[in-house]
């Protein structure tokens, strides 16, 4: 942190911008990388479960018995948005 701080420090009046002008960009840069994170596996998991899920449902047509394991295929793609919630997580703290 002490490092951060004397390079703000330094840099700061080179840009022509104070210490808590700084810190707000830095803390504005790791929320949009945090919305980056959460929104690109949530687009992910929306097309994955666009592809299982129409052929979840043309095997369940053709054959009832196979709904069990097809629900369950459907379910795994949301855990790409908890990784990504992990990440973003991460990312602000």
């Amino acid at each position: 942190m002490a490092d951060a701080e004397t390079a703000a420090t330094v840099v700061a009046p080179l840009a022509g911008m104070t210490v808590e002008m700084i810190e707000a960009s830095q803390i504005g840069q790791k929320a949009i990388a945090a919305s980056i994170a959460i929104s690109t596996t949530a687009f992910a998991t929306a097309l994955a479960e666009y592809a299982i899920g129409t052929a979840a449902v043309g095997a369940t047509a053709e054959k009832p018995e196979v709904f069990g394991s097809v629900l369950i295929l459907t379910v795994i793609p949301e855990t790409i948005v908890i990784f990504g919630l992990v990440v973003a997580l991460l990312l602000i703290i």
